[in-house]
């Protein structure tokens, strides 16, 4: 979750569901709750910048959260997002990475 005011993100949640309809549904409630103006995608590739299958997977990922929720979505390169937290082994970081990419969207693309 971000403030383009202020331009800062902060972790919200970890989406658990494994079955694509109930992560919708999650998503759908995060939407409802929070009114987003629009949504941003971590697009990850290869350090040296080469797609790969997460890469197109996200991608379809993200037209499918704007069909279903008519909002406008963001792709923000995600390489490193999940290096730049200290996390003890089997620690869930999704949220904070997640928070990463957002801020990286934040710094470059809103002016504050």
């Amino acid at each position: 979750m971000g403030n383009t005011m202020i331009g800062q993100a902060t972790p919200l949640a970890v989406i658990q569901s494994t079955v694509n309809d109930a992560r919708f549904a999650e998503i759908k409630a995060l939407i409802d709750k929070w009114g987003p103006t629009r949504l941003v995608v971590g697009l990850p590739f290869h350090p040296d910048g080469a797609e790969h299958d997460m890469t197109a997977r996200c991608r379809k990922f993200a037209n499918q959260l704007n069909g279903r929720f008519n909002l406008p979505v963001v792709l923000v390169d995600e390489r490193y997002s999940s290096a730049m937290i200290a996390a003890k082994r089997g620690e869930i970081i999704d949220d904070r990475a997640a928070a990463i990419i957002l801020q990286q969207y934040f710094d470059e693309y809103v002016p504050h």
